[in-house]
């Protein structure tokens, strides 16, 4: 007798169709290709039909210029290469990336993840476990390759549910993206692509890394609270006791070893000095890292924290290599710093057709253009600020269920709203944190999210029936609470004007 399939459940449908959606979209390289493509197409019509509007700063008409003209395809084949090289994000990136390789090759950051979260009270464990997993955004992916898989372990030893433990790591490591106490790579990087956007309508604007830090520092405690109240309240109690039967000493993350605690002692007092050494720098009015006038947030110390990042992140890894022995020789860190910029090689690659499309987006006055008109459109609406940017928080989060590279949605979307934006009144800065709020909260039950199938094998390790459908329901009500949260300190943030970071205002004003 034939097996009857069983029929779908609704919600299994909207999960299978979002799945769909996301696996049907092109590689980003591709889709930055067509979008840029498309800019080409789009200043020829403007170009035809006339498209123009008046500059809300010089008070010049600006019209659409044609690309596919005999000029534009001269300074296409002219600029390809700047327009690549000259990318904001790209410098800042692999500059970061190189400090912090070297922290990460040569086994610090793993070993501070491993003394953090292995050394906890139990009864703060959960929070230990979400607060070291918005920590682990400063070094790349290592949050979702040790932290969450290390979080069930420690929770099965001390009788907890692995998959709670590896709930709360996933919940800290990916929902709470959007915030640290320390800078990290994405920051450099959408700070990059916000300053690109910024400059359709401000040549002279800059996005400093530290852009959205007040915001980032003070969401760290809001999101390791909020983190554990969802593991013990709802998500633990939801699952039960752990009846499976992985062993409590099936634990490959061992204490750190003598060496190793050594390492994290000779790196602590290398960043001890590296402190000494900047305060001392910027403390006296006439210090050394003081800008022109002894200026503070314009100073080369703050213009200048991707170089920090990586003097501090460099030195430290290469004094923990040293001593633990993980390095013989100057070989070994260039190897790791090699290895960091590997991982960077599909980045890379969509760098190039995204810088393209910025540029060409920039040329053809599309932008201006654009912005001017749904500048226009959303004033007429009169709706606020504060409606205004729940909105487009919702929108981000919408957007990333469809596609899961924050820098990938944002080097599209910020070429549009950003100039928007500043149009209004509001600053690029401002339309960054929320956009980062809305692509943080669907993280933990994005399927296009790049760890998602990894997410789903760590699970499997304790509930072999696990599946996409397990991560979305345990992972729901993080993505919910986070939402409100982030929505109810935003608000909160935007009614008393409060900087969101150094010299980061909510508001802009169009240069006289």
């Amino acid at each position: 007798m034939e097996k009857i399939k069983k029929k779908p459940s609704f919600s299994q449908r909207i999960l299978d169709g979002i799945e769909r959606t996301g696996n049907a979209l092109p590689h980003p390289a591709t889709l930055f290709a067509l979008f840029a493509l498309a800019a080409l197409v789009f200043s020829a019509v403007g170009y035809a039909l006339g498209w123009e509007v008046i500059h809300p700063g010089t008070k010049e008409v600006v019209r659409s210029v044609n690309l596919l003209s005999k000029d534009g395809i001269h300074r296409i084949l002219l600029e390809m290469v700047d327009n690549f090289t000259g990318f904001a994000p790209l410098g800042i990136v692999l500059v970061a990336m190189l400090g912090i390789g070297i922290a990460e090759h040569s086994g610090l950051i793993n070993a501070f993840i491993r003394l953090l979260v292995l050394n906890s009270p139990k009864h703060l464990l959960t929070f230990v476990v979400v607060f070291t997993g918005v920590l682990s955004n400063t070094a790349s992916d290592i949050g979702y390759v040790l932290l969450i898989p290390l979080s069930g372990v420690i929770f099965i030893a001390v009788g907890r549910h692995p998959i709670a433990g590896m709930a709360a790591a996933f919940a800290g490591v990916s929902g709470g993206f959007s915030a640290n106490l320390i800078l990290g790579t994405i920051d450099p990087l959408l700070a990059g692509l916000s300053q690109e956007a910024a400059n359709i309508l401000d040549p002279a604007y800059e996005v400093n890394p530290t852009a959205n830090y007040y915001f980032m520092v003070v969401s760290t405690f809001f999101i390791a609270f909020a983190g554990t109240f969802v593991t013990e309240k709802i998500v633990e109690p939801r699952l039960g006791k752990y009846k499976g039967t992985a062993s409590k000493e099936d634990n490959s993350f061992d204490r750190l070893s003598g060496k190793e605690k050594k390492g994290v002692y000779f790196s602590l007092a290398v960043l001890t000095v590296i402190t000494a050494i900047t305060l001392i720098g910027i403390i006296p009015k006439d210090g050394v890292f003081r800008g022109p006038g002894g200026d503070i947030l314009g100073s080369p110390l703050i213009r200048g924290v991707v170089a920090m990042l990586f003097i501090t992140a460099g030195a430290m890894g290469i004094t923990y290599g040293f001593v633990t022995g993980a390095y013989k020789s100057d070989s070994d860190v260039a190897t790791g710093m090699a290895t960091s910029i590997k991982t960077l090689a599909s980045y890379i690659v969509i760098v190039f057709f995204a810088a393209q499309f910025v540029a060409y987006f920039k040329w053809s006055n599309l932008g201006i253009i654009l912005a001017v008109t749904g500048a226009d459109v959303l004033m007429s609406l009169d709706i606020g600020l504060i409606p205004l940017m729940i909105l487009f928080i919702l929108l981000s989060a919408a957007i990333n269920m469809v596609m899961g590279s924050a820098s990938a949605k944002w080097a599209i979307l910020a070429p549009i709203f950003i100039p928007i934006f500043m149009i209004m009144g509001y600053s690029p800065e401002l339309s960054q944190v929320v956009y980062r709020i809305g692509d943080s909260v669907t993280n933990v039950i994005s399927p296009m999210m790049s760890f998602f199938v990894l997410i789903i094998a760590y699970f499997q390790k304790y509930d072999p029936k696990s599946g996409i459908g397990t991560i979305i329901a345990t992972m729901f009500p993080y993505s919910v609470v986070f939402l409100i949260l982030w929505i109810v300190l935003l608000v909160v943030w935007l009614s008393f004007g409060l900087p969101l970071g150094p010299g980061a205002e909510i508001y802009y004003s169009q240069p006289n």
